[in-house]
């Protein structure tokens, strides 16, 4: 009988948390994944069509659920340097003192291929709340 509760227990707990458990939950990236590596390249293409330069990322917070992706970090330029924003649309609000160096995006993987959804440079509030609303994207990966 001693062993039986236990086993019984166990049993009961599983079937508790199962469906949790089959949920799939938002993940992060590790540095040199092809995964990893797919979303850099994807936002790496607005990002210096309009600073006309080529950005490196120095990412703080990746996380992917559901196809999504939503990416925090710090632009810079090749050599780790901090980004040059001098001639980009970004100079003024620097100048006023209203850029903070950082950048945030939201991407959606569709047919095999990673799609920037949305970007922000420089915010200086955090620009990303409500786009788990807005664009339907598992609020999770923002945490």
């Amino acid at each position: 009988m001693r062993k039986i509760i236990p086993c019984l227990l166990l049993v009961i707990s599983y079937a508790l948390c199962g469906t949790a458990w089959a949920q799939e939950v938002a993940s992060s990236l590790h540095p040199g994944s092809a995964e990893r590596k797919a979303i850099l390249r994807a936002l790496r293409v607005p990002v210096q069509q309009e600073l006309k330069r080529q950005p490196l990322f120095k990412v703080d917070h990746l996380k992917v659920q559901d196809q999504w992706a939503f990416l925090r970090g710090v632009l810079q330029q090749l050599g780790g340097k901090p980004m040059n924003y001098k001639g980009t649309p970004y100079q003024e609000a620097i100048r006023l003192g209203v850029f903070d160096d950082w950048i945030c995006a939201l991407l959606h993987k569709q047919r095999g291929k990673w799609q920037v959804v949305t970007y922000v440079i420089g915010a200086t509030d955090v620009a990303y709340d409500g786009w788990d609303k807005q664009y339907q994207a598992p609020a999770s990966i923002f945490k």
